[in-house]
């Protein structure tokens, strides 16, 4: 939507009429205003006022020179952040007792967000409206906290430690990078390397790079509105980000709009962004894309102020031209590249260094790193006086808003769902279609909370055809009943873009289901935001959104008919290596356990959970008391023959808890006495990490009930890898000579669940042998001669299926 602009002599003009225009345009330190900049602030400055928003042109000007102030200071204290161990707000140079000793920072790209950041504060006040934020290089996270305490906006525990005035600003340059620890060995400063809950309005730690980009557009409800800093680096390389016009619906969609920090360098090479050809192949590349290119002076906040309202107007302008039928999906979706260079705003700009130390030295011992700080920092400085005016004209644009700790997105806490009803069954069938029908009815309960499922796969093929038919594909151009304008399945075969989808949706009900084998590629943006949630546990601010399951299916002894790509049990295994009151990691064996789980963690708040569910159709194993005494206890006793010094068998998994239960007829043929019992939920039975942990673990009278010490011989028949669960499972396998572990031991090809399963010498007659040598008797025991050879490797495997 071309905008008609003021000529150079209307301008000139303008600034004669309007002395705060002219002081404006003189700009401040290093920021300086282009042409094209001058002109866009002129035309904004007459919509705010327009449309009733300020209430006339000076009360603009006056915050835009507010915001020159507040960018230089914000420069002036990232700059020190990194090095220094004090400041000094009368301005004067630093001395080498001044100086840490040991410096660090990612300074070159904290410096280039503190004009965007800065931008996006300044939007807010001048147009009455809090809008969220997210930042994708979390490790930019100085120019936000230095913005932050200069203009107040902190949580308590900020508040109190860094805005006491120069003494507040000296811890707050100490606190950064001190690496000091608590007496438990925590962090003990409300400040980090990057973006974390203490972090005032931040949504997401943005440390793995690229996930910002996958998850933006998912973030917002309608009403609300996101900005999203971006990384030119990630965005070459993250190309699931290149699809979100394909994803944005108006209709359940906030307004989300992204801003490429274009530096032009990653870490210690140039970007192919750094380049005039690059930067203009990006942006033919967005266009084809659905994206409507922006670009703007990324060294100055003025144009971020007006290219995010630029960005909105556009935004909406279409969405109106939509709902006239001029438009379909998907729209231009507005993207803002904001042209800089690493580091502007000090010394090293546009070099490698900038990146994270810029100066040729440390200042603390190299008199020409000292010089060149001092040198570099004092355009920046902003008399307190001055700095305190700036800071007041922008707090007090929050009188009747809230502040931008509080947008929307940060604390989200949507409504308890309702919950449907439960249908048990007892015939044989997919365990899927617990979950299938389950989530269909639970979307139509919940007609308020937006329903998004992550799907890299087939739908139908992981027996999820009622989800699929009920949800549809969200496609622009249907082609069949189960796709849809507003379809609430995302499909790509990228699980980080759909995987992230789910994550972003905090405010409504989701739903990932994969192959386990491909849902590894899952596993960064799965960490990034458990980590995030329970840091905002121990804080005392927990995560408001609403559980739910990441289905890992058609999984490892299911998939022998494919290579052995698809036989993987690492998913699972790392979930379970995080902390348990974040992620439960769960093997329900049957539909009726499937079915008991659900209800409790679509109720859990931030928590999600592993469910890895067979697909194919499988026995009842429990009724549906023993399905729910499961789900609340995490293992339950299946069966048991008396006798003196019995065996102890786990099964963990749905095949394997087959295989133990036809091992125990053995056993029960040859007169030994055993315990059968399934565990489902192998993180109850750890050993605690923290206290957090154990408020979710087993207590001691569980697992003595389930696990007694008279029964000191055992075998585990896992799902997993064995020496992973010996290793999470050592308080139930207390004594190494006395178990045995069996599991997936990396072996498979094209093979069925049987040939899996002798593979990786955790069949039935696995499960004997293993006993036999804790009984210390012969295999022939409890096998046959040919049994025993072909456990031996020395015999025909077929005759144990």
């Amino acid at each position: 939507m071309p905008q008609i602009l003021p000529s150079p002599e209307e301008l000139a003009a303008h600034a004669a009429a309007e002395p705060a225009y002219a002081q404006w345009l003189r700009g401040r330190g290093p920021l300086q205003h282009s042409p094209q900049t001058q002109a866009a602030v002129f035309r904004v400055a007459h919509q705010l006022v327009q449309y009733g928003l300020q209430p006339d042109l000076d009360s603009v000007y006056r915050m835009f020179i507010a915001l020159d102030r507040l960018t230089c200071a914000g420069l002036w204290l990232v700059a020190h952040m990194t090095y220094a161990r004090r400041v000094r707000l009368d301005g004067s140079p630093l001395q080498s007792d001044d100086f840490k000793t040991i410096p660090e920072g990612h300074t070159g790209g904290a410096l280039n967000m503190v004009p965007a950041y800065a931008g996006y504060l300044a939007l807010n006040a001048l147009s009455g409206k809090t809008r969220g934020w997210l930042m994708g290089q979390g490790h930019c996270v100085a120019a936000i906290d230095a913005l932050n305490v200069l203009t107040g906006n902190l949580h308590p525990e900020q508040s109190a430690a860094y805005e006491q005035g120069e003494e507040g600003l000296n811890r707050l340059v100490r606190d950064f990078y001190s690496y000091v620890q608590a007496a438990d060995g925590t962090v003990a400063a409300p400040l980090g390397s990057h973006v974390n809950p203490h972090t005032a309005g931040g949504i997401a730690e943005g440390g793995y790079l690229g996930f910002a980009e996958l998850m933006y557009a998912h973030m917002p409800l309608p009403g609300e509105t996101l900005v999203a800093f971006l990384s030119d680096g990630a965005a070459e390389e993250q190309r699931g980000s290149d699809w979100i016009p394909r994803w944005w619906r108006a209709e359940d969609c906030g307004t989300a709009l992204p801003v490429m920090i274009a530096n032009g360098r990653r870490i210690e090479q140039r970007t192919d962004l750094g380049t005039h050809e690059g930067l203009e192949g990006f942006k033919q590349h967005l266009r084809r894309c659905g994206f409507d290119p922006i670009s703007f002076d990324g060294r100055d906040p003025a144009a971020f102020v007006c290219t995010l309202w630029e960005m909105e107007e556009r935004l909406q302008h279409r969405i109106e031209e939509l709902g006239r039928g001029i438009l379909s999906y998907p729209l231009p979706i507005p993207y803002g590249i904001a042209e800089t260079v690493k580091g502007y705003g000090f010394y090293g700009a546009g070099s490698n260094a900038a990146h994270n130390l810029p100066l040729p030295g440390n200042p603390s011992s190299d008199s020409v790193a000292r010089e060149l700080f001092n040198q570099h920092a004092a355009p920046l400085w902003v008399d307190p006086q001055e700095l305190a005016q700036a800071c007041a004209l922008i707090g007090a644009s929050r009188n009747g808003r809230v502040l931008e700790r509080d947008n929307p997105l940060a604390v989200r806490r949507p409504i308890e769902p309702s919950i449907p009803e439960l249908h048990y069954r007892s015939d044989l069938c997919s365990p899927m279609a617990a979950l299938d029908r389950f989530y269909v009815d639970l979307c139509a309960a919940n007609p308020d909370l937006r329903a998004r499922v992550g799907n890299p796969d087939e739908l139908a093929s992981n027996r999820l055809g009622g989800v699929l038919k009920a949800l549809k594909h969200r496609v622009a151009e249907p082609e069949s009943e189960l796709e849809a304008v507003d379809g609430r399945v995302i499909t790509a075969l990228n699980e980080e873009a759909v995987v992230s989808a789910c994550l972003a949706n905090q405010g409504g009900l989701n739903l990932v289901a994969s192959y386990e084998a491909f849902c590894v590629k899952m596993l960064g943006a799965v960490r990034q935001t458990i980590i995030f949630a329970r840091q905002q546990k121990e804080i005392g601010r927990p995560a408001g959104w609403l559980g739910w399951p990441l289905v890992a299916t058609s999984h490892t002894w299911e998939n022998g008919k494919n290579q052995q790509s698809h036989q993987d049990t690492t998913f699972c295994e790392a979930l379970l290596g995080e902390m348990s009151d974040m992620v439960r990691v769960v093997f329900p064996a049957d539909h009726n356990s499937v079915l008991a789980l659900l209800p409790e963690i679509y109720r859990s708040r931030g928590q999600l959970t592993c469910m890895v569910v067979p697909k194919r159709e499988r026995p009842s194993e429990f009724s549906q008391a023993q399905a729910e005494q499961l789900a609340r206890e995490g293992a339950l006793v299946l069966e048991e023959h008396p006798g003196s010094d019995p065996l102890l068998l786990i099964a963990n998994g749905s095949y394997q808890l087959a295989e133990m239960r036809r091992a125990a007829i053995r056993l029960e043929e040859a007169g030994y006495p055993y315990r059968l019992v399934y565990l489902q939920e192998p993180g109850r039975f750890r050993a605690p990490r923290d206290n957090w942990e154990l408020q979710v673990v087993a207590d001691e009278a569980l697992t003595a009930r389930l696990f007694p010490d008279h029964c000191e011989r055992r075998v585990l028949l896992t799902h997993m890898r064995p020496e992973v669960v010996r290793g999470h499972l050592w308080p139930i396998l207390p004594d190494a000579l006395k178990t045995s572990v069996l599991g997936y031991r990396n072996q498979g090809g094209t093979l069925d669940e049987a040939g899996m399963l002798f593979a990786n010498r955790a069949s039935w007659a696995n499960v004997l042998a293993a006993c036999a040598r804790l009984m210390d008797v012969p295999r022939t025991a409890l096998l046959t001669p040919d049994e025993a050879a072909a456990v031996a490797g020395k015999g025909d495997p077929a005759l144990l299926r």
